[in-house]
């Protein structure tokens, strides 16, 4: 028993850290964000830019398609139910919905996590191998400040405006099921949808995915950071990166699920 408890005890308090070194690290990266260029430390703008381009641009493709087929998944399953009860017209309601609280920051976020958050950690894993971080180090240049802030900015700026994306994607896959399937117009289901949303769905979407942005690059680049020597860290790091990204999007998301929930009209 004492055993196990010891066990218990021992996962809390490293989970804690852990969170904690994310915590200190997207806070050091928001220093030196919001407050550094007024003090004589300048952004990597240039650097932030392309890192946007490779998170956000080159990602649309593939966003796009799996997000239409997902809303075009949510609207047959919705309508399997909805069928039933002779309310089809209200699928582009629970599309919308669906799309905007849920799915599209969710699917955004896991997107990202596969192709970028990966891509930091093997980035910054490598050079650390490979001592460059060392060498930044004894140049005077810091890593946070080069390295980690340029992800940082480009995270929390793409995420959201892919999640945008995806929910405009998502709600065109389902109205392609409405307009064969519900008797709609295309105009009509886009009007239905926009009917169906408040400010406030598309906020609560916005937020989560705003969140997810730091929570992946946090982690991404920690794990960079903190690979150990040999070429087989890397593989190592890149994948711890993956994994505890999609475990603590997944908990920041149940988080602010329950806020949204108990804050939200009653």
């Amino acid at each position: 028993m004492e055993e196990l408890l010891a066990q218990v005890g021992g996962t809390v308090s490293g989970g804690l850290q852990y969170v904690g070194a994310l915590a200190e690290l997207s806070g050091r990266a928001a220093y030196f964000t919001f407050i550094g260029p007024f003090r004589g430390k300048p952004l990597r703008i240039q650097s932030s830019v392309t890192q946007a381009m490779e998170i956000g641009v080159r990602a649309l493709p593939i966003l796009s398609l799996i997000t239409f087929f997902i809303g075009l998944i949510l609207a047959l399953q919705g309508a399997y139910e909805l069928r039933t009860f002779g309310a089809l017209n209200l699928v582009a309601t629970a599309v919308a919905l669906g799309m905007t609280r849920e799915l599209g920051p969710l699917i955004t976020a896991i997107l990202v996590i596969g192709r970028s958050g990966s891509a930091f950690a093997a980035e910054i894993g490598t050079m650390k191998v490979t001592e460059e971080l060392d060498a930044l180090t004894t140049m005077a240049i810091g890593p946070v400040p080069f390295l980690v802030t340029p992800k940082f900015i480009a995270m929390i700026v793409m995420v959201p405006c892919l999640t945008i994306w995806a929910n405009f994607m998502g709600i065109l896959g389902g109205a392609v099921f409405g307009v064969a399937e519900a008797d709609f117009t295309v105009g009509r289901y886009i009007q239905a949808s926009l009917d169906a949303l408040f400010l406030r769905d598309i906020m609560t979407g916005l937020i989560k995915s705003l969140m997810f942005g730091v929570t992946i690059a946090a982690i991404g680049c920690h794990e960079g950071l903190s690979t150990g020597a040999g070429a087989e860290q890397v593989g190592r790091s890149t994948t711890r990166a993956v994994v505890m990204s999609i475990f603590l999007v997944v908990m920041v998301d149940v988080i602010f699920t329950a806020i949204f929930f108990f804050m939200g009209p009653q």
